[in-house]
């Protein structure tokens, strides 16, 4: 299971710490929050111990109210169900006797300067993104025409040089020979390069190039969404090929289905344009025109017709 430092979430999102408690490298594993009203009103039935607990104003308003001695009591019993941290928003004051309560049982405190809704908002995203599943995968990655394409097949089968003539054609780099992959929703997919060789491509029989120095910033990008799978291989002449498009075909990558395309490589096509052609196609069928539904549907009313006449 993933999971992330408090330490590193503080860094990232501009936090400050109030009280640091036994340790901020305490792990983070989920990307829910809870706001405690309840539990400060002496509800713990089912209460979500492992989230990070952010205290706004309403929950703020209300400890201040609360009588002295059932504050104490509610606040032991939540600090002693071994809570991650604290995070106070709005840059409010921390009480003495919430402070009080959090050095009893080494509980972080932080605080953030921004509203609740906002600072909720933001660390869900932020942990949706570091918490996601992951995978590192042998391809190259390519925006093309704004559709994330997943070039896939064996080592020397010609995937850099095809997204080299891509990028030339004006499309854009994401990752090459390495591409990370998290999933981030339950049918979404983003991939990106480890920084390690971010915008660096190998080409044999030249070495390694930059492609954002060579081609421009504009030839290159961070990240971006994988929509579909395009798979070379070499050209078998035993195996029959689909000519028709008729039947889809999947790749399936931390449990969501992608949509596979095999293309056979061999001396004298173009793959970038097959590319560009297999990406067009992909973006019709997703609006709803399938050519090959179109062209079979065209052939069996002309069967049907030729039927009709001779009876």
């Amino acid at each position: 299971m993933s999971s992330i430092s408090i330490e590193d979430m503080i860094r990232v999102l501009d936090m400050e710490v109030v009280y640091e408690g036994k340790s901020l490298s305490i792990d983070i594993e989920t990307s829910d929050i809870n706001r405690p009203g309840l539990q400060f009103a002496g509800f713990f039935d089912y209460f979500a111990a492992e989230r990070i607990q952010v205290i706004g104003k309403v929950e703020m308003t209300y400890l201040d109210s609360m009588d002295p001695e059932i504050r104490k009591e509610r606040l032991d019993r939540f600090f002693g169900s071994g809570i991650p941290c604290v995070l106070i928003s709005r840059n409010m004051e921390v009480p003495e006797y919430l402070l009080e309560a959090a050095k009893k049982y080494g509980c972080p405190i932080i605080r953030s300067c921004k509203v609740t809704t906002s600072i909720i908002h933001r660390m869900i995203n932020y942990l949706d993104s570091a918490l996601a599943p992951r995978i590192t995968r042998h391809g190259v990655l390519v925006d093309v025409y704004g559709v994330g394409v997943l070039l896939m097949g064996e080592s020397g089968i010609g995937k850099s040089e095809t997204a080299l003539e891509l990028i030339k054609r004006g499309h854009r780099l994401v990752a090459d020979d390495a591409v990370e992959i998290k999933k981030v929703a339950e049918n979404r997919l983003i991939g990106d390069s480890p920084e390690l060789i971010r915008h660096f491509m190998e080409i044999r029989g030249i070495g390694i190039i930059d492609i954002k120095a060579m081609y421009g910033i504009g030839a290159v990008i961070n990240t971006k969404a994988i929509d579909m799978v395009i798979y070379l291989e070499f050209w078998d002449n035993n195996k029959e090929y689909d000519r028709l498009g008729l039947t889809e075909d999947y790749m399936e990558i931390l449990g969501v289905k992608l949509p596979k395309v095999v293309l056979p490589v061999r001396p004298g096509r173009n793959l970038a344009i097959i590319v560009e052609v297999a990406v067009r196609n992909w973006r019709l069928k997703h609006m709803g025109y399938n050519a090959a539904q179109e062209l079979d549907k065209r052939l069996n009313s002309l069967i049907q017709d030729s039927y009709d006449n001779e009876v």
